[in-house]
C-alpha cells in the first residue's frame, strides 16, 4: 500500500471530531483533522485542518494548511495556505503564508503574512 503524504499511518483516514462532539483540552496529531463538533483548547497537526460549517473552534491551532468554513476563535498558525470559506467566522490572529478569503466570510482580527511560520508554542 502506498502511504500519502500528511495521512495517518496506513489508512489515509482523518481524524474527525464529529457533530454533536465537545472536547475541552489539547489535541494532536501526525496526519490530517476534520471538525464537525466543537473544541476548545490547542490543536495541533502536521496536516490539514477542516472546520466544518459545524465546527466550533475556541482556543489555538496549529497546521500545515487550514479550510475553515465554520467558527474559530483564537490563534491560527498554519505553515502554508488558510482558506477562509465563505460560512467562516474568524475571530482573533492569524499567522500563515498564504491566505484566500471568499466572499461572505468573516474576519475579525489581525493577519501576518509570513514564508514560514515557526513558533515555540508547537512544541
Amino acid at each position: 500500500m502506498k502511504k500519502g503524504k500528511n495521512g495517518n499511518g496506513d489508512s489515509q483516514v482523518p481524524n474527525i471530531i464529529a457533530y454533536g462532539t465537545n472536547l475541552i483540552g489539547d489535541t494532536t496529531s501526525e496526519g490530517d483533522f476534520r471538525i464537525e463538533g466543537s473544541i476548545k483548547g490547542k490543536i495541533v497537526a502536521k496536516g490539514r485542518i477542516v472546520v466544518g460549517e459545524s465546527g466550533i473552534v475556541d482556543g489555538e491551532i496549529f497546521c500545515s494548511n487550514a479550510d475553515i468554513c465554520g467558527n474559530v476563535t483564537g490563534k491560527l498558525e498554519v505553515e502554508n495556505l488558510t482558506i477562509l470559506k465563505t460560512t467562516a467566522s474568524f475571530k482573533g490572529d492569524l499567522s500563515t503564508n498564504k491566505i484566500s478569503i471568499e466572499p461572505g466570510a468573516e474576519f475579525n482580527g489581525t493577519c501576518t503574512m509570513v514564508s514560514k511560520v515557526t513558533s515555540d508554542t508547537k512544541k
